[in-house]
């Protein structure tokens, strides 16, 4: 639903004359369309009973605000009461200090816009939490937005809904969302996380950039406003912002990086492309997205894509040839992680590839050992009987236990044939092998190649 002041109830001169001066804490506020700088003025916090006519009151503090009285009682299909929130930027001609807004969002400067808050939640009330992000065509600051508004829903209590109907499910900024799309006269794109989030750190552009690539929004729009708060349908004391921050260059304090994403591992192999997963890193803030590295069978990674999610697939590879792959996680600030286990396939296709493919993943390692563990897809249109994987080392080590296969050989390169249960594979279907390794120095992935029995 959308939060916003009627032109018609509340003129440029009267949100000036009740923009009071720098707040301390336990500022309330109870005035309809009554709000207050903090912080110096780098922040306005605002009542914005906009959809109700009863009385409501927030207890302004110099990090956030709280409801103290709110008597809402809205139908729950349709507008809510208010959007109580703290912005940075500027709405209906009041502005914050130093925000920088408008920003065009074709702006250098627009991938470093970010955000922060914490929300607390009562044990009552229907209500939702969200961030209300504005965009117009035009850099104002005055007036109704008519680009694009961007809600991102933390917390929704009840049966209430965004405005339009969901078009799509995410996974953003550390978190999975269901997309929402709407047009009420501007584009109002929603994103609601499917599991309840007290706190967000996020780079305004990981969702703007999302709606730009589904038609919703434009490049040469205009940020004006970062606002955070409530709507609450029913009830409302309780609510509060406990911290809310925002910066136009990232988070400079921010100095911790991702942890590294785990599981990576490989499927859909074919003669010229692989599909990627990995497990989700975590951050102290908020992972932004993921940087996708791709090698030979020998030499350095490099970057060929990066991912908002937990996926990739990479395409335009040679046939029958053996590429390694490593996933390392970023934030705002610029951090990244350590990089992730390495998996290693060899595309069908070719004199070798043979309808079979053969998928490499790390899954331990310690002081001179390691175990590793292959995936043997039948990529042909008939079943096998039976299959053959090679494994080429690089860094001198030593194959001492194989299980779910066999090998006579003692050192690399290693041929694992299937043993008498897991040979026979369907089109399309896949086993595993494992075996224990030592090493000495390095311990880069094997190269891997795999042939089928007809």
């Amino acid at each position: 639903m959308i939060a916003r002041i009627l032109a018609a109830l509340a003129t440029l001169a009267a949100a000036t004359a009740m923009l009071t001066g720098p707040a301390h804490a336990d500022v309330v506020i109870c005035e309809k369309w009554g709000s207050t700088t903090i912080q110096g003025g780098r922040y306005v916090v605002q009542n914005n009973n906009w959809g109700d006519d009863t009385t409501q009151c927030i207890d302004v503090t110099d990090t956030g605000f709280t409801v103290t009285q709110a008597v809402h009682d809205k139908p729950q299909n349709g507008a809510p009461g208010s959007y109580p929130s703290v912005f940075a930027g500027c709405h209906y001609a009041v502005c914050s200090t130093g925000s920088g807004l408008p920003m065009q969002a074709s702006d250098a400067r627009f991938a470093g816009v970010r955000t922060n808050v914490t929300f607390r939640y009562p044990s009552s009330g229907v209500y939702d939490a969200a961030y209300d992000l504005w965009f117009d065509p035009t850099p104002r600051t005055d007036g109704q937005n008519t680009g694009a508004e961007l809600m991102i829903w933390l917390h929704r209590t009840g049966s209430v809904q965004p405005v339009g109907s969901r078009v799509a499910t995410v996974n953003l900024a550390g978190g999975t969302w269901d997309v929402w799309f709407g047009n009420i006269g501007w584009n109002v794109v929603s994103y609601v996380r499917t599991a309840p989030a007290t706190s967000i750190g996020f780079a305004v552009d990981t969702f703007y950039g999302d709606a730009v690539s589904r038609g919703y929004a434009q490049r040469s729009w205009y940020l004006t406003s970062v606002q955070a708060g409530f709507e609450p349908w029913v009830g409302g004391v309780g609510l509060a912002v406990d911290t809310f921050g925002y910066s136009t260059g990232g988070d400079p304090g921010d100095t911790t990086p991702p942890s590294a994403p785990g599981g990576l591992a490989a499927s859909g192999v074919t003669a010229s492309g692989v599909g990627l997963s990995w497990s989700a890193s975590s951050d102290n803030v908020g992972v932004t997205g993921y940087d996708v590295l791709r090698a030979g069978a020998s030499g350095a990674f490099a970057l060929v894509g990066t991912s908002g999610s937990t996926s990739f697939s990479d395409s335009g590879l040679s046939a029958n040839t053996t590429y390694r792959y490593q996933v390392r996680a970023r934030d705002a600030a610029g951090n990244v992680s350590a990089v992730s286990n390495t998996v290693t396939v060899t595309t069908t296709g070719g004199t070798g590839g043979g309808g079979c493919t053969a998928a490499y993943t790390q899954t331990g390692s310690w002081g001179g050992g390691f175990q590793g563990q292959v995936t043997v897809t039948n990529a042909g249109a008939t079943a096998t009987t039976g299959w053959r994987v090679t494994l080429t080392f690089g860094g001198g080590q030593t194959v001492t236990q194989v299980w779910n296969g066999r090998t006579s050989q003692t050192a690399s390169p290693y041929t694992v044939t299937n043993e008498t249960y897991n040979g026979a594979l369907s089109p399309g279907a896949s086993t595993t092998f494992g075996f224990l390794g030592t090493w000495n120095g390095t311990n880069p992935a094997p190269a891997v190649s795999c042939a089928r029995t007809p």
